[in-house]
């Protein structure tokens, strides 16, 4: 029998050289971008609350008012939804943003 051997995989090299290192600077621009789309979101969500509290569901049959106000709590939920995952989102990235600050500080010189 011969012996075969694997052929090393050429893209798992490719892959480390394009990756990108974590730097503070980079989580800084990212926490901005998200804090962004939150506030966005925020006004958002708030100008859709204003409309449906100013517009009233006019309809005496049940079944349309039930079906109404589910849509209306789901529309805002959504809304609600991603102002607070991009919220969240950059709050992580600026804890992140320090964790990594404080550890280049902390970090000891690298022998050449």
């Amino acid at each position: 029998m011969s012996n075969y051997t694997l052929p090393q995989n050429s893209t798992n090299s490719a892959t480390e050289a394009n990756q990108i290192s974590v730097n503070p600077w980079r989580c800084i621009s990212g926490a901005t971008f998200s804090l962004v789309l939150a506030i966005a979101c925020y006004w958002m969500t708030s100008a859709i609350a204003r409309t449906f509290a100013n517009k009233p569901i006019h309809s005496n049959n049940a079944i349309v008012q039930n079906i109404s106000s589910a849509i209306r709590t789901l529309v805002l939920g959504i809304s609600c939804l991603g102002t607070f995952i991009f919220g969240i989102t950059a709050l992580g990235l600026m804890a992140l943003a320090i964790q990594l600050f404080f550890r280049q500080l902390t970090k000891p010189p690298e022998k050449a």
